[in-house]
């Protein structure tokens, strides 16, 4: 009897640390399908967000250590407002419809304030910020300034909306891990900034979504 009672016991054990593996399998598996449907791997996902390294290393300022990711992060900021506070001026003028119109008066007004403050970022914590948009940004200007007028809408919020796509996740890496506190403000300022010029764009009605990531 007690031979068969212990049996029992033993059995029931194993049902239920079956049941319990099976359970964290079953968790792990739906935590990864969200991911494998977007046929990515599980560390591809985490892998997806990079930036330029300087080589300089982390050094220490009054604002907390500064990383190589917060002074590419800096420089970004500056370089996306040497060419976005020029199409948004373009847009201002050229915009034939009330939305691109207003796209380009939120891209002004919000590149204008994180210009300043990349600019004062910059002096804060001796990071050289350039003065000119790179050969890539300029090439989409002169791409904006050679369209056509019935062009012009389309690639002002292709170019435009694409660009505010890529940096929005250097943006959200830098929130998350910068210690320096002059670096975090700036970040949770161009958060802001992004996201509402995101937005304004797609309201253009003129964003293709189905080639927004071809490229």
């Amino acid at each position: 009897m007690r031979s068969i009672l212990s049996n029992s016991a033993a059995s029931g054990r194993s049902i239920a640390t079956g049941l319990v593996v099976a359970a964290l399998v079953a968790t792990l598996a739906a935590l990864l399908l969200p991911v494998q449907l977007f046929g990515e791997s599980a560390s591809a996902a985490t892998n997806t967000v990079s930036y330029d390294d300087d080589g300089g290393g982390t050094v220490n300022t009054r604002y907390g250590p500064l990383t190589a990711m917060d002074r590419d992060f800096v420089r970004k900021v500056r370089l996306a407002g040497l060419w976005e506070m020029p199409a948004g001026r373009q847009a201002q003028e050229r915009g034939k419809t009330a939305a691109v119109r207003t796209a380009g008066d939120h891209l002004v007004a919000g590149h204008t304030e994180l210009d300043r403050r990349s600019v004062e970022a910059g002096r804060a914590l001796g990071i050289p910020l350039p003065n000119q948009p790179t050969a890539e940004q300029q090439g989409w200007l002169g791409q904006l300034n050679s369209a056509s007028d019935a062009e012009y809408p389309g690639l002002f919020a292709e170019l435009l909306r694409r660009s505010h796509g890529k940096v929005f996740g250097l943006i959200a890496m830098v929130r998350d891990q910068t210690r320096n506190t002059m670096v975090r403000s700036l970040a949770n300022k161009a958060n802001s900034t992004v996201l509402d010029h995101i937005t304004v764009l797609e309201n253009t009605g003129k964003v293709d979504f189905n080639t927004l990531h071809s490229s």
